[in-house]
């Protein structure tokens, strides 16, 4: 059927093209390069293309769909084929020292996937494949490195860091399965730096972190200021690093996280997530001595203030968010900072539900730099979020 099809182009592009396809050795040289065409007419290649689309390898890493002859040539692994056989699944990594050129490329650590214990920087190097590329994604598929100390939770041993884009706070510890967003800029700007600086504490590290260009006219393109985007109309959040059993959460911490507004969606809603490892939940530990039954904390606090329930020195922000079974006609005012112990929109000891129909859907997380004696063994949080439809009949 497909030699059929490719004949009947003789017809539609002429008959020189023919020509030039009768002295190539088959049909599949021709749309995988293995001919020499005439420059007048236009390569089939580009009108079924079968690359650059992502493919994923047996091994499970996402790759690029190229012609069997691109992959050696472009510095990258074969890892099967794709396309129904007509093309090769090839995936591109880069360790220390190494440049990325190539979109849905891998920045592992030496000896991947064997752990690495040694001091130093590992340090590659993006550059944009196209001046039209204003952001990276970068998807921690592993990501153990040394965690923080224990008193101050700070990244004093090891940190990824991210420089040349948007500001990244550095961040430690574990977090498989979390990302990042990060403004690459306009044009052909100053290529971003990712780095792993590791001391000389042994630990059995391990990073995978996939590089993403994301395009600025595209639909995956995070708003400005998101350093986390969701999509979807459910979905978890969680700061980096946690774990309710050993997880600490990071101090000096300052970003967003953001949820795309899904169609004839007008209303969100957050709970805390389930906690299968403690007798008492520790999903939500942003604040106070975790070690002891913490309650909840709301509102702006700080030095100075009356109020030993008020959010001074590390807090989530949303936009007035109210306990979910209340309704938004309610007198009970909303609440801006949550932190504590336990998460409610209202002072207590009983986690519950809560909801706002602000938009954009957005929640910000702040972290100061010190901990003790006040906060003591916060773990950090997890939330589970469910957008909710519109009701009133006006969709968005």
């Amino acid at each position: 059927m497909l030699l059929k099809y490719f004949f009947g182009l003789c017809v539609v592009f002429s008959v020189g093209f023919c020509e030039n396809s009768r002295k190539s050795t088959s049909w599949k040289d021709f749309l995988f390069g293995g001919f020499k065409r005439d420059s007048r007419f236009l390569p089939l290649f580009t009108v079924v293309q079968i690359g650059p689309g992502n493919c994923v390898a047996s091994s499970g890493e996402v790759g690029n769909c190229l012609p069997n002859s691109d992959c050696a040539l472009r510095g990258g692994i074969p890892s099967g084929p794709c396309a129904g056989g007509f093309g090769l699944c090839c995936i591109f990594m880069q360790t220390c020292g190494g440049i990325i050129r190539e979109n849905t490329t891998y920045f592992v650590n030496p000896n991947h996937p064997d752990v690495y214990d040694s001091a130093g920087s590992c340090q590659v190097t993006v550059q944009k494949i196209h001046p039209d590329i204003c952001q990276l994604r970068l998807d921690f598929d592993m990501l153990s490195i040394a965690p923080p100390e224990n008193i101050n939770h700070i990244c004093n041993q090891d940190q990824l860091l991210v420089s040349g884009g948007s500001p990244v706070p550095s961040i430690c510890g574990t977090s498989n399965g979390d990302h990042m967003y990060v403004d690459a800029g306009l044009g052909l700007s100053n290529p971003i730096m990712i780095s792993i600086i590791t001391s000389g504490t042994s630990f059995p590290r391990i990073w995978r972190i996939r590089v993403t260009q994301i395009h600025c006219g595209s639909i995956s393109r995070a708003p400005q200021g998101c350093l986390q985007y969701h999509t979807g109309i459910n979905g978890k959040v969680k700061s980096f690093n946690y774990n309710v059993v050993s997880g600490r959460q990071l101090s000096n911490q300052d970003y967003s996280i953001c949820m795309r507004t899904e169609k004839n969606f007008c209303s969100i809603q957050y709970s805390a997530c389930a906690d299968l490892e403690n007798n008492r939940s520790r999903a939500f530990t942003i604040s106070g001595n975790s070690n002891n039954v913490i309650g909840t904390m709301v509102g702006v606090g700080g030095q100075g203030s009356s109020s030993t329930n008020a959010c001074g020195n590390d807090w989530l922000l949303f936009g007035c968010v109210k306990v979910a079974s209340r309704p938004q006609s309610s007198s009970i005012a909303c609440e801006d900072r949550i932190c504590g112990g336990t998460f409610n929109a209202e002072v207590g000891l009983s986690s519950m539900p809560v909801s706002t129909n602000i938009r954009p859907f957005r929640i910000y997380f702040h972290a100061d730099s010190s901990e003790a004696p006040i906060d003591i063994d916060n773990r950090g949080f997890c939330l589970d979020y469910v957008q909710q439809p519109c009701t009133n009949g006006l969709f968005n």
